[in-house]
């Protein structure tokens, strides 16, 4: 729908005005030609123009309207091209986008445009001068934050970083990883919503618990010492038991007055101690076992013991009694055996065992099997997203012996790896060392395996079998003689596929910006949120895709996206994406336009299972969409069968585009991206949509505060007075 603009409101009340006065005029001149003539004559002069009063009105009708049309054409061409070339001159000078505009309307503001196209250039070249000496100047800064990502990015232990009033403002990618495994082992909902930059650590953490911690930490650097740091055992929201060490971020020097805090915030370093609690519990449970267990039977030993001891005892109750001492120390031998295997697994379990990507240890294998045993390797079905779960060192050398001992004993010239799933589970791997060639014994086979592993001149003292027990696996020989085929097969531990993706989210290639270090200097406010400043906000951007436009009469959500604006900064790594099943078959109209099918949302988590995540990923938040009644209807509906609300104040870029721009014939979501010149992509999907409307957003900041619209207060009432604002769902 296009509703009149400013400009054409004036054109109407011209149009108006023009009206008004011609009647006043027409009725003005009749009053004196009528107070002019005689009553005689007047009365002729109405008989005349009476019957002529329609023609009259028709001609006055048509003269208004050949006056509008040509008001009209004159805006056109005068006004409106003038108005329309301040709109976008604004979006020039007060974003960052560059765009030429085209020449429009009357020669003076076809002009005008050339000339604002070449003063565009000159600031823009103006600005990539500046820039550029900026950049050189801010060098060594950018330098010292990007070893400081890719520092935190590569470390193994989870870390997060807090100003003081507990908001985030660092974490790596081990800490992101670590709390969605966390989440999703516990409750799935809560996955979304625990990390983030600008959330608060107090989510996660017990706020008594991390203020305990730092007064200790304030109380050690008090007494001067060098290093000081606090530790505590918490319970997360997800039921895990965390052991966090905390350390202060001191202030820098001079950076403030005398009375300023030391602290400007605090590191948080993170290790979940739930296996070593249950590996700890596990072995108390044995323990009482065996002592509880064993004492009735050692009570029966001794009692039979000391009958035993009688010189006089007949011959059938002195096998009895042996007896009870035969049954009882099979019966305590049988106690000891699951125990005996429990220990085993702990023992094996205490070696450095590693999470490895498979592809990478079968690339180490290749080489260090060509460097060190002389064989050409292949590489032979490995399957791309297989984790193993192994010490990588012990297993690496068991390899190269065995191939070394091929081409030593059996001349084979090479060898090929393969890495499958097991047929034992998805939690199991199967590694063939393969070869063609003659094939080898059973006895040969248990000799390799039993001897020390030695490579070249070095010995070891482990053997195969001892890597394998290491990891809880087996070995075997097989042979396909269809082939002429031979292979060592190790059954080895990897990883479930939940962890696996885990995994691979904290190895993902490049350093997404997990940090904003512009948060140590920003402080909770206690006034209220319509008074806070729009920059200074955090947002979550969303959209939702629908099985229809009319949430009323039963249409549902089939998908929910959205991202994070923290600090001015569109944070594309923290986004929510999840389709819903609506229970019921999707309209086939629907489905060109937003593209889900009934395929993709079988088995999708119902709306009443996805709120409560999403209602997690936007707190603390204001809420931002595009036409965001419609979408804010479809939620608030849900509300009684749910009892999840969501009371956060909400802005809508397109009523904060009609204020910004009034004039223009278009606030659907492409035109403001042409207008900003965004490249629209996932149109009509949740996520795409919710991402194209936070850059709309964010550009929209700007020209808000020139209009004296800065805080969120101002900016829901203005959006309140568009015409816009008056559409219900």
């Amino acid at each position: 729908m296009i509703r009149p603009g400013r400009t054409d409101r004036r054109l109407w009340l011209m149009l108006a005005a023009a009206a008004v006065g011609s009647i006043a005029w027409l009725a003005l001149t009749f009053a004196l030609v009528a107070l002019a003539l005689e009553p005689a004559q007047r009365q002729a002069a109405f008989e005349l123009i009476g019957p002529h009063l329609v023609a009259v009105g028709l001609t006055w009708a048509g003269g208004i309207a050949a006056i509008a049309y040509g008001l009209k054409r004159w805006f056109d061409f005068w006004v409106t091209p003038s108005v329309r070339l301040a709109e976008n001159a604004q979006i020039l000078l007060r974003t960052d986008v560059v765009r030429e505009l085209a020449p429009a309307g009357n020669p003076e503001t076809r002009a005008l445009t050339v000339l604002f196209n070449q003063l565009v250039d000159q600031r823009e070249t103006l600005r990539r001068e500046m820039e550029a000496k900026v950049q050189a100047a801010a060098q060594h800064i950018e330098q010292e934050k990007s070893r400081l990502a890719a520092l935190m990015s590569e470390l193994t232990q989870s870390v997060v970083v807090c100003n003081l009033e507990g908001r985030i403002l660092l974490y790596n990618q081990r800490a992101r990883a670590q709390f969605q495994a966390l989440a999703e082992s516990a409750r799935p909902a809560d996955a979304a919503g625990l990390l983030g930059l600008g959330r608060s650590i107090h989510d996660l953490f017990d706020r008594k618990l991390v203020a305990h911690a730092l007064e200790n930490v304030c109380q050690r650097m008090q007494r001067g010492a060098a290093h000081p740091s606090a530790q505590f055992v918490t319970l997360t929201p997800a039921g895990q038991l965390l052991r966090v060490q905390l350390a202060p971020v001191r202030q820098p020097v001079g950076s403030g007055s005398d009375a300023a805090p030391e602290i400007a915030g605090y590191v948080l370093m993170l290790d979940d101690v739930m296996p070593d609690y249950e590996q700890e519990a596990g072995r108390d449970r044995a323990l009482l076992a065996l002592t509880e267990g064993s004492r009735a039977s050692l009570a029966n030993i001794q009692a039979a013991v000391e009958m035993l001891d009688f010189p006089d005892l007949e011959p059938a109750m002195r096998e009895r009694f042996l007896q009870v001492v035969r049954d009882e120390a099979l019966t305590m031998g049988e106690r000891l055996k699951p125990l005996m295997g429990q220990a085993s697994e702990r023992v094996a379990s205490r070696w450095p065992m590693e999470d490895m990507l498979g592809s990478d240890f079968v690339a180490a294998a290749q080489r260090r099997i060509h460097e060190q045993a002389g064989l050409s390797v292949r590489e032979a079905e490995v399957d791309a997203s297989a984790w193993l779960r192994i010490e990588s060192f012990s297993l690496l050398q068991a390899l190269v012996y065995l191939a070394a001992r091929l081409h030593e004993e059996f001349d084979v010239r090479f060898v090929q790896i393969r890495l499958q799933p097991a047929a034992q589970g998805p939690s199991r791997m199967q590694l063939d060392l393969m070869w063609i060639g003659q094939a080898i014994s059973t006895e040969t086979v248990m000799g390799w395996e039993l001897d020390p592993v030695r490579i070249g001149a070095e010995s070891y003292s482990f053997s195969v079998r001892d890597v394998v027990e290491r990891h809880g696996g087996a070995l075997w020989f097989e042979r396909d003689r269809a082939r002429q085929l031979s292979f060592f097969r190790f059954l080895l531990p990897g990883v479930s596929p939940r962890q696996a993706q885990a995994l691979q989210a904290a190895e993902a290639p490049g350093r997404p910006e997990f940090y904003d270090f512009d948060l140590f200097s920003r402080a909770d406010q206690a006034s209220a949120l319509d008074d806070r400043p729009l920059t200074e906000l955090s947002y979550t951007v969303f959209d939702t895709e629908t099985t229809g436009l009319n949430p009323a009469g039963g249409d549902e959500i089939l998908q929910i996206g959205a991202v994070r604006i923290v600090n001015g900064k569109l944070l594309r790594q923290e986004t929510y994406d999840q389709l819903v099943d609506p229970q019921f078959m999707i309209p086939p109209a629907g489905i060109p336009i937003h593209g889900i099918e009934q395929d993709m949302v079988r088995g999708q988590p119902t709306i009443d299972q996805v709120l409560p995540a999403f209602h997690a990923f936007t707190r603390d938040t204001v809420l931002v969409g595009h036409n965001a009644a419609f979408d804010m209807r479809f939620l608030q509906i849900k509300e009684a069968s749910t009892g999840i609300l969501f009371d956060q104040p909400v802005l809508d870029t397109l009523l904060l585009s009609a204020v910004v721009h009034p004039s223009q014939e278009s606030h659907r979501i492409e035109a403001i991206a042409q207008r900003f010149n965004i490249t629209v992509t996932g149109r009509h999907n949740a996520l795409g949509d919710a991402t194209v409307t936070a850059e709309i957003f964010l550009r929209l900041i700007p020209l808000l505060a020139e209009k004296g619209i800065t805080t969120l207060g101002q900016a829901r009432a203005a959006a309140q007075q568009t015409y816009y604002a008056r559409l219900k769902y």
